[in-house]
């Protein structure tokens, strides 16, 4: 979009003001009234890969274990005075059992007294299990393990409890505790921002306006999830990372379009009369010219970036893309339509409830930067010595990013955080009384050869050696073995004595898989590991495997892209050089923070020795895009002054004096709403909130404030350097 188009575009939403804010208020309440809809369609997080062993594992389980379902999981009964023998105990198990076959997509159950159960009562004999197989997609799954937890509630009885647990109860309970932590930070999180508003913008009036719009964005962005949801499955750590991007990004989007049409309105002011209206259309198009061209370049290359991780053949990472995607793109939207709409009718009431003069923003007061205020001293500052700022900062960068060489991956499912929840209580008996991997035990399908399909009689033998094997010794890290037959396969249930997800139980599949496999498979019988924790381990594979390709496409596409905006080689090239910079060093701290546990105490978390799995693409991806919103504009400022003045030094530190207020204070935001989430109980949470905010801290203080101003004076006039392309000076328009 050309500066002309956009001007234009930002008048006839301002002339058209009523309209827009009448459709705009429709489409809001009827993207509210969606929000219900999409809450019920969320499923359990899948970390499944397509195609991978552990997913071929699902689909054997299924097809020839007709007991099992897609999911098995575990009623708990546990109470510390009665014992599994006596009547009390045994009428509540019974009634619990009776409950659970009577629902339609029970497939199986094998209760603690069954005879074919095996080691499902405790050696203290307080604890017993039954083993419950569920039909259903994702979705389903937590549905009806919500229902089945909701019908045993009431049964508990005579001291004795019963507690469902498994893969999607914790799921279930998980959501539920992410979003007391999204609300608790927000309550954190929202106030803080305003305040850093209110001193951005020296206005309440002004300060208001960023938030109504991030809000407008999220629900907007609820709005078309719920509809996507119809055709398509999302978890529901979806609409929490979407609460957490979409306040942070709508504020910061909208700082900068509102900076920016005060800074016009100003230049507009008259001392005897208000604004006219005419001069208000032109101040918010000349808003949308710059800073919403800023903002739709900005936007393009977050959406960009996360469009990357589709290559990676993993659910989780396609929804994280698609969730973190839409709500940039409508965040986007609501900023180049709704915003503009409400700047116009607000015209010079957007500087109601003004802070006195001298806590005022010098743009807003001012006609022009000169290129003498606080901020272009400082950068003078910085260019007078170039290679010392730029070395520094680039020393202190590089040895923060050193720590990644260590960097080890996996997925904590939160279970550490589950303990005041039916399935939290209901795990803590089964890793007390059972092993903590009898949650969701390690499944070996064996079947005989595609040829035949059948299993004989030698194929028993070496299902039936392999489970030997298998067997607990005391130090190979396996609790217990089962063995169960099925339609021409055998099926192995190795417990793990440690958590499933524990880098512990990783290993051991992939020991399994790598040590204690290969033999039979050069017999011809087909195996595929799977259960949880190989999903994991097939996620960590497919993430290593395909990085190196998600990082070249980002590199391309922002290099293609920021030389199409920039209209230069040199800058591209030094802002996407910096920006690894940037996420290294926030990665690493991250890795030195939760995987070495040197932040245990302080943030209030139990390390589990690795980092999860899908955050340094996920960081990455959507640090490379959100950081270029200052790159573009801090560098498309500094540009509109070398257009006039063809000098360099000047042009940067009069676009540092006009562009760090609002870039600090939309940092300041980001970092407050992002870094809110180091007070969640799930650790997950607490990763990706401090990364995020390490990561704007960074880039915006110094990256945008010493290596930009550093860099910037080392190379020159060869910044601006575009071979045949570049307009010259004089007939080209004033951009910022």
């Amino acid at each position: 979009m050309s500066s002309h188009t956009a001007y234009r575009w930002g008048r006839l939403i301002a002339r058209r003001k009523r309209v827009v804010l009448i459709v705009w208020v429709l489409v809001l309440i009827a993207s509210a009234a969606s929000y219900p809809a999409l809450k019920r369609s969320l499923g359990a997080p899948n970390y499944g890969i397509e195609g991978a062993e552990s997913s071929h594992a699902a689909q054997l389980l299924e097809q020839r274990f007709a007991g099992h379902g897609a999911e098995q999981d575990v009623l708990v009964f546990y109470s510390p005075e009665r014992r599994t023998s006596e009547a009390a105990y045994r009428e509540v198990v019974a009634r619990a059992l009776g409950v659970a076959r009577r629902q339609s997509y029970v497939k199986g159950i094998v209760g603690p007294y069954d005879r074919g159960a095996r080691g499902q009562i405790s050696a203290d004999g307080h604890a017993g299990i039954a083993l419950v197989g569920i039909a259903g997609d994702s979705r389903q799954l937590v549905e009806r393990a919500n229902h089945i937890q909701s019908a045993v509630d009431p049964l508990s009885r005579a001291g004795v409890k019963v507690w469902l647990t498994g893969y999607s109860p914790v799921a279930n309970d998980i959501t539920k505790v992410e979003n007391e932590d999204v609300e608790r930070a927000e309550t954190i999180g929202v106030p803080v921002a305003l305040l850093v508003l209110l001193l951005a913008l020296g206005a309440a009036v002004a300060a208001v306006v960023p938030l109504a719009i991030a809000g407008s964005g999220l629900l907007l962005t609820y709005g078309v999830l719920a509809l996507l949801a119809t055709v398509l499955t999302f978890d529901s750590f979806l609409t929490t990372i979407v609460t957490m991007i979409g306040v942070g990004v709508g504020i910061d989007y909208a700082l900068f379009i509102v900076s920016r049409f005060r800074e016009e309105l100003a230049q507009r002011a008259h001392s005897e009369r208000a604004v006219a209206a005419d001069e208000v259309e032109d101040a918010v198009g000349a808003a949308i010219a710059s800073s919403g061209r800023t903002v739709l370049f900005s936007g393009a290359v977050v959406a960009l970036a996360l469009a990357t991780l589709v290559v990676i053949r993993a659910p989780i990472f396609r929804e994280f893309a698609l969730g973190a995607a839409s709500v940039v793109i409508c965040t986007v939207i609501v900023a180049l339509t709704l915003l503009p709409a409400v700047l116009a009718l607000l015209g010079d009431h957007i500087n109601k409830g003004a802070l006195p003069t001298r806590m005022q923003p010098r743009d807003s007061r001012l006609q022009e930067a000169d290129g003498q205020g606080v901020w272009a001293r400082w950068a003078l500052a910085i260019m007078r010595r170039p290679v010392l700022a730029a070395g520094t900062i680039a020393a202190v960068l590089i040895i923060a990013t050193t720590p990644v060489l260590k960097l080890r991956t996996g997925v904590d499912f939160g279970i550490s955080s589950l303990s005041g929840t039916p399935s939290g209580k209901g795990e803590q008996v089964l890793a007390r009384s059972f092993g903590a991997g009898t949650l969701a035990p390690i499944e070996i399908v064996v079947s005989g050869p595609r040829e035949r399909g059948q299993l004989s009689r030698a194929d028993s033998a070496r299902a039936a050696l392999l489970a030997r094997e298998l067997a607990p010794t005391g130090h190979n890290g396996i609790a217990a073995v089962a063995v169960a037959a099925g339609r021409d396969a055998v099926l192995l249930t190795v417990a793990p004595t440690t958590p499933i997800d524990s880098y512990s139980s990783e290993q051991l599949v992939r020991h399994i898989r790598a040590a204690l496999l290969p033999p039979l498979r050069a017999s011809g019988l087909e195996i595929a590991v799977g259960g949880a924790t190989a999903k994991v381990v097939d996620l960590s594979n497919e993430t290593d495997a395909k990085f190196p390709l998600v990082l070249g496409l980002i590199l391309a596409l922002s290099l293609l892209f920021l030389t199409v905006v920039f209209r230069s080689v040199v800058l591209p090239i030094k802002a996407i050089a910096m920006n690894l910079l940037a996420t290294g060093a926030t990665v690493g701290i991250v890795i030195f923070i939760f995987q070495e546990g040197h932040g245990d105490h302080l943030l209030d978390f139990t390390g589990v020795g690795f980092i999860q799995v899908y955050l340094p693409l996920s960081i990455f991806a959507l640090l490379f895009g959100l950081s270029m919103d200052y790159e573009v504009f801090l560098i498309r400022r500094m540009r509109e002054t070398w257009l006039k003045t063809h000098d360099n030094e000047l042009a940067v530190a009069t676009g540092v004096e006009h562009t760090a207020r609002p870039i600090s204070a939309a940092a300041a935001i980001m970092v407050a709403v992002f870094g809110s989430f180091i007070t969640a109980n799930v650790l997950e949470l607490k990763q990706f909130g401090l990364a995020l905010a390490l990561a704007i801290a960074i880039d915006a203080t110094l990256i945008r404030l010493v290596l930009v101003p550093a860099l910037m004076r080392l190379f020159g006039a060869r910044n601006w350097w575009l071979p045949r392309l570049n307009p010259p000076a004089a007939a080209a328009a004033p951009e910022a």
